[in-house]
This record gives structure tokens, sequence and C-alpha cells, in this order.
């Protein structure tokens, strides 16, 4: 039983990154051998969304976003960002090894014309493999052949591997953002090992 006196939201600090995608861009690197591009479907959207889900589950930002948390709830994700009048194919891919996808990326264009990356996701088993960076570039260079000049994301301050990731590529630190979770998942989440 959760005590009265427990607050009812907990506060997680997010960095919103940005890039300009008109500066020159590195190449997107090769994959590793038995790696293969799969670019967006509308056939492949239980596949980004199971994706997106194995990435997420057991980490923190399933606590921030409580839909990354269950296959139903990335599935509606999915959903609500393919059909997002501002959708871009173009920035939106899977990773596939071994006939199984592995990681995956979305794109939108927001209300302002800058560009969105959501959710990029790597599987834990297929970490440290240059897999996430490869799927930035590939995302980046979608959005600019689509007429894209900037590109933001934003980032759970304790994911340090991504923020070094994206500072690497160029992205630079532009606001801090205080995202509210409700705080029993995010006290479960913490006894599960997502704060670890």
């Amino acid at each position: 039983m959760v005590s009265q006196d427990l607050p009812t939201l907990t506060y997680f600090k997010r960095f919103r990154m940005e890039i300009d995608v008109q500066d020159p861009l590195p190449h997107v690197p090769c994959l590793p051998p038995g790696y293969a591009w799969a670019p967006w479907e509308a056939g492949l959207i239980d596949q980004h969304a199971d994706v997106k889900y194995q990435c997420f589950f057991e980490e923190i930002d399933a606590v921030v976003f409580p839909n990354l948390s269950s296959r139903e709830g990335c599935l509606r994700l999915m959903r609500d960002i393919s059909t997002n009048a501002g959708f871009k194919p173009e920035a939106t891919w899977l990773i596939a090894y071994d006939g199984q996808h592995c990681g995956t990326i979305q794109g939108v264009r927001d209300r302002y014309g800058m560009g969105a990356i959501q959710n990029v996701g790597i599987i834990p088993e297929h970490r440290g493999r240059g897999l996430g960076r490869a799927l930035v570039l590939q995302a980046l260079h979608g959005f600019r052949g689509c007429g894209v000049h900037r590109v933001h994301l934003e980032v759970t301050t304790q994911n340090e591997p991504a923020i070094r990731l994206y500072r690497s590529l160029g992205f630079r630190f532009r606001k801090t953002i205080y995202k509210t979770a409700d705080a029993f998942a995010a006290l479960q989440g913490a006894s599960s090992g997502w704060f670890a």
C-alpha cells in the first residue's frame, strides 16, 4: 500500500538537444556483417512497436513514458507517430539481424518545421556495435533529404551513453525539460532496477 504522505508525481530531468542538418554530416556507416537496413513500410508497424518494447520496457524511459512499458502501448505509439501529419518515412528505419529486427528510429516534422527524432532504440543484446549511431545518422540524412534544416530530440539525463552519442554527432544542448511521471510507477521501476 502506498502511503498518503508520498507525492503523487515524480519529475524526470530531460535534455532537449538540436542539430543543424544543413551543416556537413558524417556519412552513415556500413552496418556490421549480418545487419541490414529496413526502410519504413506501413506493414512494418508491428515490428517497430515490438522492437521499441524490447528496447525500453526495463529502462527508465518506460517510467517516464508508460506507453513504452507494454507492447500494446508501443503499438499505439507507433500508430500515432505513423499517422501524424508530419511523419517522415525517410527518417524512420529498422535494423534487422538474421531476419529479426533489433533497432528502430522514427522521425516527424513538428509544427515549427523542425525534425523530431522519436524513440531511438537498440535491443540490449545488439548494443555496443555502433547501431545507434548508424540509426541516428540514417534519420538525419533522411530529414535533410526531405528539406528539414534542424532536428531535435529529447533524452533523459540518466541516459549518459545516449547523451555522449548525440554530442559526438553534433547535437547541442538547448534546454532542460522536466517530465512528470506517476510516483508509484517510478518506485516500482526503482525496485526493478530501472534506476541502477
